[in-house]
């Protein structure tokens, strides 16, 4: 129970000083928030349903610590990536290291897959400005 209200006050202390002291978009305050979001939503979930709320904790946490902070055309895909990041890190991490493993491989899985959400989404918009900027049809249709 110490444990779990240290990690939740750690959590929204540095939550509180990422959103005033870093700009909007950086990948480190993305992942920094989706981890933090992350780990407070996996100790809420394990007081409210045990495993299987830790689990759903970690998902919704850390895909709303990714879309808090991340910019509105990534947005989706970092929430998506915090999400499954959760709840995968928060799965390998429960059955390497018990409790405190759970909530460390959440926070590192949250992280991970908010950015590289993030990156994907980049490179996708990157693409089709490029696919837009070459094609015949696209500069036919809007002269």
């Amino acid at each position: 129970m110490k444990l779990n209200a240290l990690l939740l006050s750690a959590a929204f202390a540095a939550t509180s000083v990422f959103t005033v002291s870093a700009h909007a978009d950086n990948s480190t305050r993305i992942a920094a928030t989706s981890a933090l979001g992350s780990v407070a939503g996996t100790a809420i979930g394990k007081k409210m349903g045990g495993n299987t709320g830790a689990m759903i904790g970690s998902a919704v946490g850390g895909a709303g610590g990714a879309a808090v902070s991340t910019n509105k055309r990534d947005r989706t895909a970092a929430a998506i990536g915090g999400g499954l990041g959760g709840v995968g890190g928060y799965t390998v991490g429960k059955s390497m290291g018990g409790t405190t493993g759970g909530y460390v491989g959440s926070a590192l899985g949250a992280a991970g897959g908010s950015v590289l959400g993030k990156k994907v989404s980049q490179d996708r918009h990157a693409d089709q400005r490029s696919y837009k900027k070459h094609s015949k049809k696209y500069r036919r249709s809007h002269r």
